[in-house]
């Protein structure tokens, strides 16, 4: 039988936030990318989203499908990759499921969700019970055709995951790799790009035709030799313009001359303020 995959990419969102990004944005929220792996009746669906309202686009979008949603798979701790898996497990019957590293994260992330996240979203986050399970082998099925749960350490947080699909050469990535979108450099202090450099090393290993990024310009295609490449460019980028540069803001002006179409100038400022603190 064969297996299929699609992509709903929820738009940016406004964070509650007054103050702007210094090129005059608004601050907002990088869009989110769901991936839906399609078998013949049943499907797997990874990286649920952040909000109420983007968790009933997506089971819109799911019962659309007409598949029954057995697994929702989340690739990392940060709570806009699963704070809804709860909700839309409840809503389709299905298990969670993460490595442990990641179910380790998730709770990181819902206790600090008074003073992060409901900050930035009031009202818009559902109750997010970890319920996540973390299968044997890190590996689960799909109608015979094996999913492979790979941990690959930090990349834009620590503990990540990725999804390898060996029967449709797909990587689903999380927020190893970026697609059209500014990287979220904020735990990137340190030695975090050069670990980030070896997750990318171990997504590359695995030797995808595509890969489904966690934050993707949605007019952008799938391929990813360029998607890991341009994800590499920009940590070197960030690298050679924190030692040019004295002050965020010139770190920030810096980037976005270098990076002028990639989305969400924003996660920039985010980055280079965290960076020069």
């Amino acid at each position: 039988m064969s297996i299929s995959y699609d992509v709903f990419v929820a738009d940016p969102i406004a964070q509650a936030v007054t103050e702007l990004v210094p090129n005059g944005d608004r601050r907002m929220f990088s869009p989110l990318s769901v991936t839906l792996i399609k078998g013949e009746r049943d499907a797997v669906l990874v990286d649920p989203p952040l909000t109420r309202e983007q968790a009933a686009d997506v089971a819109a979008w799911v019962k659309a499908s007409g598949k029954n949603l057995t697994h929702i798979f989340a690739t990392h701790g940060h709570g806009d990759h699963w704070f809804t898996a709860g909700l839309l497990a409840d809503t389709f019957g299905a298990q969670v499921v993460a490595s442990a590293g990641t179910i380790a994260q998730m709770h990181r992330n819902v206790a600090m969700r008074e003073v992060f996240w409901d900050k930035l979203f009031p009202d818009q986050i559902p109750d997010s019970p970890v319920t996540a399970v973390t299968p044997a082998g890190n590996r689960f099925e799909l109608e015979g055709h094996e999913l492979r749960i790979i941990e690959v350490g930090h990349s834009d947080t620590d503990e990540t995951s990725v999804l390898h699909v060996p029967d449709l050469s797909l990587v689903v990535a999380g927020d190893v790799i970026y697609n059209g979108v500014h990287q979220f450099l904020v735990e990137s202090k340190g030695s975090g790009r050069d670990e980030w450099r070896k997750a990318i090393d171990t997504v590359e290993a695995l030797r995808p035709r595509f890969i489904v990024t966690g934050h993707k310009n949605k007019d952008l295609d799938d391929d990813a030799e360029r998607a890991i490449a341009q994800t590499r460019e920009y940590l070197d980028a960030a690298d050679e313009l924190l030692e040019r540069n004295a002050t965020p803001l010139d770190f920030f002006n810096a980037m976005l001359d270098r990076f002028p179409t990639r989305l969400n100038p924003g996660a920039i400022w985010g980055g280079a303020v965290a960076l020069y603190s």
